[in-house]
């Protein structure tokens, strides 16, 4: 039997919901010859990509450029410990022009203001020194080591958490190059390899201002950072174009179901099936609708034992067999609780009404097993009813609107009864256009499940692209050219060496005028 026009229009409607949001995406990385131009990375090349570009150990990351200097942390900035609250003091119950932020708070690269803790003026005149603004870049030191980012501007002076420091008052280094430095794998491996460990992981404000990396020229570190802002832009994008395809393909999905279920998938004049007169009925005329068994202390004494299913086992169209129990039976139970290929097992009770009569179809993959009374075994006239297109038809918004109008609730529980399961409407269709349906919801489900697939590994790709394009800036591989074109920006006072010189100069400078006080850890 050949494809109709109508399922043709819901591929294509699938088609352009894909072209949409996952496009044969390019990413933007510089070409190192033979101009400075840019080049095209699509999701089939990352892995080579990131396998050639992924040298993120200490040893590949300090391959730099001759004409690059190193320095530490220390050299470049002060590093700056935050305050814990004072000894009886708590948050405020109330928002104050006074935000105390927390490890907690630091999310991508900022503050997420969901969940930020206010202090009173009182509390915040005791540790005014020990605030931060958008001028610093923040780094957490326990707990959760090495979150770095940059507060929002309107957050400026507010209190930090003793559980960060800051790193301020920069000298010969761009800042925002420092901050892709301290978010390189590179960096992340050295805070783990100098954190402190007794009870919670701390890492020393000491160890931070001696942690060294790459100083190219001023100007280059500009240009580093500049790339480095458009490229992970593109990949932030990628991700998000990709992340949104699931939500995507469920909501397909479910419109496939609702034409399914309501005969438009096979709505065409191809194919002439046999209409009933009757369009509606129940579960109870087309299947018979069996309880389960009730654990009971009783059955560890039965001589018989099956395996037996509980509602933990059950998902939408999915059985979880990881983790299946025993249960003594009797022998006169065994016919009426023994599974049978093509049984459906609909879940009884959920304190969701989006989980609430969640069903799966038995296909006989464990013999001999029973199941438990939180699910109700639907066994169908084969003559009559195609258990598939049921399973569908619970899967469908139409079924699930039935199911949920059923459910009951009480104390947080939605639940069903056999009686009410049985009473549940469904659509009346030939065996013949039963099978065509499914036929059709199988295929199309193939097709958002190779899509869906495509999307997992191209997920995989990008999560590990982020690392793999700041590997490649911290190697002066993304500027090679750029060095090439401008000679005169990384030579004489310009020169990394001579940048290098600067910041030793001023820091001499800085200790000779500093008061001796106690290093702080």
């Amino acid at each position: 039997m050949t494809l109709t026009s109508k399922k043709h229009g819901i591929f294509q409607k699938m088609l352009e919901e894909k072209r949409k949001y996952f496009p044969e995406t390019k990413l933007q990385l510089p070409r190192q010859k033979p101009a400075y131009t840019t080049k095209t990375l699509t999701l089939e090349d990352m892995d080579a990509a990131i396998e050639e570009q992924a040298g993120l150990s200490c040893k590949n990351i300090m391959s730099f450029p001759n004409e690059w200097a190193i320095t530490s942390i220390g050299e470049v900035c002060d590093v700056k410990g935050g305050k814990r609250l004072p000894k009886g003091e708590n948050f405020s119950n109330e928002i104050t022009p006074y935000p105390y932020l927390r490890v907690t708070d630091f999310k991508s690269g900022k503050i997420d203001y969901s969940g930020i803790q206010y202090i009173s003026e009182s509390v915040f005149k005791g540790i005014s020194n020990y605030t931060i603004s958008s001028d610093d870049i923040y780094i957490s030191i326990a707990g959760t080591i090495g979150l770095v980012g940059i507060i929002q501007e309107k957050l400026n002076g507010s209190s930090l958490t003793e559980n960060a420091a800051k790193l301020t008052n920069f000298t010969g280094v761009f800042k925002q190059y420092l901050l892709f430095a301290l978010k390189s794998s590179y960096a992340k491996n050295i805070f783990i390899e100098n954190t402190v460990s007794s009870g919670q992981p701390k890492l020393a404000l000491f160890r931070i201002r001696d942690i060294e990396f790459p100083l190219p020229p001023l100007a280059e570190q500009k240009e580093i950072a500049t790339l480095l802002d458009n490229l992970l832009a593109q990949v932030d994008t990628l991700k998000t174009r990709l992340d949104a395809i699931p939500n995507i393909l469920k909501r397909f999905r479910q419109s496939v179901l609702a034409a399914a279920v309501s005969g438009k998938l096979t709505e065409d004049d191809s194919v002439e099936f046999i209409k009933k007169e009757k369009t509606i009925t129940t579960l109870q005329e087309v299947s018979s609708v069996i309880g389960g068994l009730t654990k009971n202390a009783r059955r560890s004494d039965l001589p018989i034992k099956k395996p037996y299913l509980r509602v933990a086992n059950v998902y939408e169209n999915e059985f979880r067999l990881d983790d299946v129990s025993e249960i003594g039976v009797e022998e006169k139970e065994l016919q009426r609780i023994l599974l049978k290929a093509n049984d459906l097992l609909i879940v009884e009770g959920n304190g969701s009404l989006e989980h609430i009569g969640r069903a799966a179809l038995w296909k006989g993959e464990i013999s001999d097993c029973v199941h438990q009374n939180h699910l109700i075994k639907v066994r169908v006239d084969e003559n009559n009813q195609n258990a598939k297109f049921l399973l569908f038809y619970l899967m469908s918004p139409q079924g699930k609107a039935e199911i949920i109008s059923k459910a009951t609730s009480g104390a947080g529980l939605y639940t069903l009864s056999i009686s009410k399961v049985a009473s549940i409407q469904v659509p009346v269709f030939s065996l013949e256009e039963q099978e065509e349906i499914v036929r059709r919801v199988e295929e199309l489900f193939a097709f958002a499940d190779q899509i869906e697939q495509r999307v997992k590994v191209a997920q995989q790709r990008v999560n590990h692209l982020t690392q793999a394009i700041l590997a490649k800036a911290f190697r002066g591989e993304l500027t090679a050219e750029w060095r090439e074109q401008n000679p005169e920006l990384i030579s004489g006072e310009n020169s990394a060496a001579a940048l290098l010189a600067r910041i030793q100069a001023e820091q001499k400078l800085k200790q000779g005028l500093a008061k001796p006080t106690r290093r702080q850890t």
